[in-house]
């Protein structure tokens, strides 16, 4: 939904030279700019070890091949996400338990984590959806009990943090590893694809570092099997600079959800998003949920008002053709997909363009 043009043009005077240093140097894989990146990552995030790498997807994938997820083992993920957290699992051979959501969070229901947990369960997969995380503390607490992993997928959350016993921790420390996305799209974002790995492990950081790359910590000395993904030097440098500007584009993103907020406040045919009490909300979507099976006549109405009005998501993850083997009870998953809508966000957004949004939204149901 942000036109990613405008914002590379406002870069372009500080990046351009940075990008040509890079090419005219020729370290485009591994380059000093990516160690850079990832140190300055890792002092932001106040984790000890961030591993960058191709994509989120292989994120989540490396780090389940760090804690040794294999055939037999079951990790239980979001019934309602997007399709990377269920993609890797079955490609390491694992199974995946589709737990169902929490419909006032989007986050996974914990008394139902508890009760999907078996002798096989490996790891719990929380996903931060649209950019803020649920009750952790209670989640940590049950990971903790039956000495269960906690993975969690940031990718929609960067730059977020949580409340854990008065003590404010950035989302990706709280787990024994973090994974996040540098997809153009997110709060940030590189001009292609990227991703991290986080963790505080000494151990575990080695352990990932040599998974990224094809298992080996020097060169034609493979100590484990690995996979190829590398974040570019290139990437390193964007994703460099514009952790620069991450915490005014998330103060901006969270001045423009109160806009929404206070404009759309008496719609009653609509929910506005809620916020944890203990998270802080990176707003990497505005969703509404919206009542009376009127949201796709809403989409296709701001449409036609120039509106880029999405989906995220259509469809719950187990009904997905492919993974409809999988068994899975997720009736707030289903009526999410049925019933939720995001709305433009983004920090390049004007005031006047969500007054125009919010009016269209007035006038629809007034109609």
């Amino acid at each position: 939904m942000i036109d990613l043009a405008a914002e590379y043009k406002l870069l372009q005077p500080i990046l351009l030279p940075k990008i040509n240093q890079v090419l005219e140097n020729g370290n485009y894989i591994q380059g000093l700019e990516v160690k850079l990146f990832e140190k300055e990552l890792a002092n932001y995030l106040g984790i000890k070890h961030v591993i960058s790498c191709g994509n989120g997807t292989d994120a989540l994938q490396i780090a389940l091949m760090a804690i040794d997820i294999k055939a037999g083992d079951e990790v239980i993920i979001p019934a309602f996400s997007y399709i990377a957290v269920a993609e890797v699992v079955c490609l390491l051979g694992a199974t995946p338990v589709f737990v169902d959501v929490d419909e006032k969070y989007f986050q996974l229901n914990n008394n139902l984590v508890e009760e999907a947990i078996t002798t096989k369960t490996k790891a719990i997969i929380p996903v931060h959806l649209f950019g803020q995380c649920g009750d952790m503390k209670t989640l940590l607490d049950i990971a903790e009990r039956h000495q269960i992993s906690i993975i969690e997928d940031t990718a929609q959350a960067s730059g977020g943090n949580y409340l854990l016993i008065n003590k404010e921790v950035f989302l990706g420390g709280l787990g024994k590893i973090g994974c996040t996305s540098f997809f153009p799209t997110k709060n940030l974002s590189c001009f292609g694809d990227g991703g991290a790995v986080f963790t505080n492990d000494d151990e575990l950081a080695k352990k990932i570092r040599m998974i990224a790359n094809h298992g080996q910590l020097e060169k034609y000395n493979h100590q484990i099997v690995g996979v190829n993904s590398r974040l570019d030097t290139l990437q390193a440098v964007i994703l460099s600079e514009k952790l620069k500007n991450l915490d005014d584009n998330l103060s901006i993103k969270k001045k423009l959800a109160g806009f929404y907020h206070y404009q759309l406040r008496d719609v009653a045919q609509i929910e506005l998003p809620f916020i944890h009490e203990n998270a802080n909300h990176t707003w990497h979507q505005y969703t509404i949920k919206v009542k009376n099976g009127q949201r796709d006549s809403l989409k296709s109405y701001l449409k036609e008002k120039g509106i880029d009005a999405m989906v995220y998501y259509p469809m719950p993850l187990a009904k997905q053709n492919a993974y409809s083997n999988f068994q899975s009870n997720a009736p707030i998953a289903e009526k999410l997909c049925f019933s939720v809508l995001s709305l433009p966000i983004h920090p390049l957004l004007k005031e006047e363009e969500i007054t125009y949004i919010c009016n269209s939204i007035k006038q629809f149901f007034n109609a």
